[in-house]
């Protein structure tokens, strides 16, 4: 039988097993950096960035109040941190440059092997922010427009109305690359 994520996290937090962190970092660990590494726009940070959601997780300080999935949860923190780190980074050019330069890694696109992902990654990564993080949440997590409002802090109504105009932008992306859309 599958457990479920919150079982695990539970049970994590009462220190019945040193396992259940890494069970649950399994599960969400790729998923999570592609989410934060379409925020941040640099894998090496968005997997920094994932590690630092899993650590918030972890030390409890940040409660899980059962409101939502872990999963949802979880995407929650990555984001608020992965905006933070945006500030950061616009705060402090000098700072993000130079961490830039040590960075010897290439974008990793073999997290997305096949072509018609690729495409699609492409495509949605020069939709806006809001459309992007929206039509990932919903169609590679297979979020619910609920579990996407709590991760975004937005309300429902609004990501209908973000995940409609994102859909048409995509689109639109789309037919520019000179592919076919297929109805996403």
């Amino acid at each position: 039988m599958h457990e479920t994520d919150e079982t695990i996290y539970l049970r994590f937090l009462d220190g019945r097993s040193d396992d259940d962190m890494r069970i649950l970092l399994d599960r969400h660990r790729e998923s999570l950096t592609l989410f934060l590494n379409g925020i941040v726009h640099n894998i090496d940070d968005a997997e920094e960035l994932m590690l630092d959601a899993f650590a918030v997780a972890a030390s409890g300080t940040s409660r899980f109040g059962g409101r939502s999935s872990f999963r949802t949860w979880l995407f929650g923190i990555g984001r608020k941190l992965a905006l933070t780190h945006l500030r950061r980074r616009r705060l402090y050019p000098e700072i993000a440059e130079a961490q830039a330069d040590e960075a010897d890694v290439p974008n990793d696109l073999d997290l997305i092997s096949e072509e018609r992902s690729r495409t699609l990654y492409a495509a949605m990564s020069r939709l806006n922010e809001d459309y992007r993080q929206i039509l990932y949440l919903l169609y590679f997590e297979e979020m619910s427009h609920e579990e996407a409002a709590r991760v975004m802090g937005r309300n429902v109504r609004q990501t209908y109305n973000l995940a409609h105009r994102g859909r048409q932008a995509l689109r639109e992306t789309l037919e520019r690359m000179g592919f076919e859309y297929a109805g996403y």
